[in-house]
């Protein structure tokens, strides 16, 4: 009875057959000995003995070359020399009557250097030096008879070589001349060219050729001897001595082109002491040393999970500043509905790789300075949970602009603003999470591993429980620590906000924050330091990158230090301890979030999941049976969204904070006329705030111009 085991050896599969030895023996006999030199456990083709050991042996070396490896760097090349053959077609098209022009010129050129060329053989030179030696002679003895004749008869040579030669010459050339002649305009462009072209060459010297030199504007060039210099240069690499120039790092792959750029893969020298998390650190004085900026290089490790090491790096140098092109709109602006346990398109990386985001188990902060598409980048984000009918939205807008404020359509909670009220609302939002939280987290725990395998929402849960993911969405965080001026509220709403951070995920909860700079006093430690993804636009320095990202992420690569004000929705995304990118968002506009809004509004209509305060949104009911309300009316109801009365001074500063563009000229006079035209019926012009009586308006009454409609049931 045999067995055949498969056993890796130096890399490839050697059978060997083991004889199976029976459970019970009747006798025990000695077992034979074992042949000299052989050793335990070892296979018979790695014996020092075996002759064909060193023969069996393949190397690991790949087969294709560097350039045909891998599909993409296959596709990246033939796409580089198509534009390669597409630049040179065009720099010699251009340069056609330049070429024709010099062609005549090298043509004439190389004639007359045939000419001469040729000249000394039809003339005979070959027997002139003769006819002028004997002509001396006899000049010196004109007696010698003998003399005079052998003069003639070596005269009379050349003249008949010069006739031949001459002659045979000419007859080529009316031959050739009535060929040309008589032959169809095909052949005699053939027949041209076929004189022209040995012409031509003769013609040409070391500093006049026919054709220009074309060297393509490559803007960035890589070798391996550039890259050790780099290095070197750097400090990673040690110096040689006299003509050694010292350790030089062993290129596993490359430099190849890679798309609009040069790839390289590598391993430092051993006995340096440096490995790739040094190289790394020193990105920006590799750029400087290859004459690039900083962020056309892209380096990673290559871990052992790809056949890396702790010294190899993955090293990308882009030809130009890959995040200046136009952005690509995002996928989610023509999708009609999406799942939110798929990963969410979010941007592409600097070699158009499309980069995809997993939000569930997870919690997000987007940090940054102001103007930089900060807020474009975490819309993303709750936009593709928009189009998911089982996600519940909670979402809170510190800066109280237009940015979010068509989520009334389908929030369950919507907070604008930070002023008193809407703190107030936003701390009656977070007590209705945690107890929402603690209630899903005992339903779990008395499910059976059946349905509820690890103690977390499935599909089926989310369901057949109506326990919908809930999307916590917290704009300008940092504002709201502001507005709080009581150190023990203020730290209340930070442990609130971490206590969801840290155990919704298993809940469903999906915490998605943005803030400025995050600062101590900001946005404290300990929210921003149990966040998992992280995105960050550009900062001034690498503190603050650090600040966002977190500590010790800019030393390995993830530094938005290096990102400029052109930079517009281009981020450093971090998703793991090592794992990072910089990526060119996907392009969501406020149009298209909006639409995205009545979509998703739509859509939890059909799946029975609008709740919450946008179920109960009176304009957007209305405007959806076909009622006009007029633009004053919604917003002066978004203004008042969590207060039931309010004076008019803090209404037109509310509206201004709102829409500057639309308000920054209105006084009160100008409201109450809009107001009025609008169809609001004023049941009193005082309003009571407080124990304090002043010009105000009540909030029933600008609902009250609103047309009725019925709500459903």
């Amino acid at each position: 009875m045999t067995e055949i085991i498969d056993r890796p050896v130096n890399g490839h599969a050697v059978a060997a057959v083991n004889l199976l030895k029976p459970k019970y023996t009747v006798t025990a006999e000695p077992p034979a000995p074992k042949p000299e030199g052989e050793q335990e456990g070892v296979e018979a083709v790695d014996r020092p003995d075996n002759p064909l050991a060193d023969w069996l042996t393949v190397p690991d070396e790949p087969v294709l070359p560097p350039w045909a490896r891998t599909p993409a760097l296959l596709k990246a090349n033939t796409v580089a020399l198509g534009r390669l053959c597409w630049w040179h077609t065009r720099f010699h098209g251009i340069r056609v009557p330049k070429y024709a022009v010099k062609t005549v010129w090298l043509t004439a050129r190389g004639f007359y250097r045939a000419t001469t060329g040729l000249w000394p053989t039809l003339s005979a030179q070959d027997h002139t030096a003769v006819v002028q030696a004997l002509r001396a002679q006899s000049k010196a003895k004109p007696e010698d008879v003998e003399l005079a004749a052998r003069l003639q008869i070596a005269h009379g040579i050349r003249t008949r070589s010069r006739r031949w030669r001459f002659g045979a010459a000419a007859v080529g050339v009316a031959t050739a001349a009535l060929g040309i002649y008589l032959a169809p305009p095909l052949l005699q462009t053939g027949i041209t060219g076929a004189i022209a072209a040995p012409l031509v060459y003769l013609g040409r010297g070391e500093n006049v050729q026919l054709l220009d030199q074309a060297a393509p504007p490559i803007r960035v060039d890589m070798s391996a001897q550039q890259l050790n210099d780099a290095l070197r240069a750097s400090g990673l690499l040690k110096s040689g001595r006299g003509d050694d120039d010292g350790p030089k790092v062993s290129c596993i792959m490359g430099p190849v082109r890679d798309g609009r750029g040069w790839a390289v893969v590598f391993d430092l020298p051993k006995g340096g002491g440096k490995t790739a998390a040094d190289v790394l650190a020193k990105r920006t004085t590799i750029a400087a040393e290859l004459g690039v900026d900083e962020i056309q290089v892209v380096m990673s490790r290559v871990r052992a999970a790809q056949g890396g090491n702790a010294s190899r790096v993955s090293m990308w140098v882009a030809d130009d500043d890959p995040y200046l092109a136009d952005p690509v709109q995002s996928p989610l602006a023509k999708a009609t509905r999406v799942s939110i346990w798929d990963p969410i398109p979010f941007g592409h990386d600097a070699r158009g790789n499309r980069i995809s985001v997993p939000v569930v188990w997870q919690s997000m902060f987007f940090g940054g300075l102001p103007r930089r598409g900060k807020t474009f980048t975490q819309r993303l984000m709750t936009a593709a949970g928009l189009l998911d009918p089982y996600v519940r939205h909670y979402v809170a807008d510190f800066k109280g602009g237009q940015d979010w404020m068509q989520m009334r359509q389908v929030a369950h909670r919507l907070v604008l603003g930070a002023e008193d009220d809407a703190i107030a609302a936003f701390k009656a939002m977070l007590a209705e999470l945690l107890t929402e939280m603690e209630r899903r987290f005992a339903i779990l725990r008395e499910l059976p591993t059946s349905i509820c395998p690890e103690g977390k929402l499935t599909p089926e849960i989310v369901e057949r429980y109506n326990m919908p993911f809930i999307f916590f969405t917290v704009d300008e965080l940092q504002e709201a620590f502001i507005a709080v001026s009581d150190e023990k509220e203020r730290k209340a709403i930070i442990d609130d906000m971490a206590r969801i951070a840290r155990r919704g995920p298993a809940a469903g909860f999906i915490s998605n924050y943005a803030s400025q700079r995050p600062d101590a006093e900001s946005v404290p430690t300990k929210l921003r330091e149990i966040i998992t993804i992280r995105a960050c636009t550009q900062v001034t320095d690498q503190t603050s990158s650090d600040m966002v990202l977190g500590k010790g992420k800019a030393s390995m690569g993830a530094d938005a230090s290096v990102l400029s004000e052109d930079h517009k929705g281009v981020v450093v995304l971090v998703t793991g301890p090592a794992s990072f990118a910089t990526v060119k968002n996907d392009l969501l506009t406020t149009a298209e979030f909006n639409q995205l809004c009545a979509k998703g509004r739509a859509l939890r209509k059909d799946a029975g999941q609008l709740t919450g305060e946008a179920a109960g949104d009176v304009v957007t009911e209305a405007a959806e049976h076909g009622h006009r309300i007029p633009p004053v009316i919604s917003d002066v109801l978004e203004a008042m969204r969590h207060a039931p009365r309010m004076f008019t001074r803090d209404l037109l500063q509310r509206l201004v904070n709102l829409d500057e563009d639309t308000y920054g000229d209105w006084d009160a006079e100008k409201l109450a006329k809009e107001l009025e035209l609008a169809g609001v019926k004023r049941s009193s012009k005082q309003v009571k705030i407080d124990g304090t009586n002043g010009a105000g308006y009540q909030r029933r009454d600008i609902e009250g111009a609103v047309p009725f409609t019925e709500q459903p049931g």
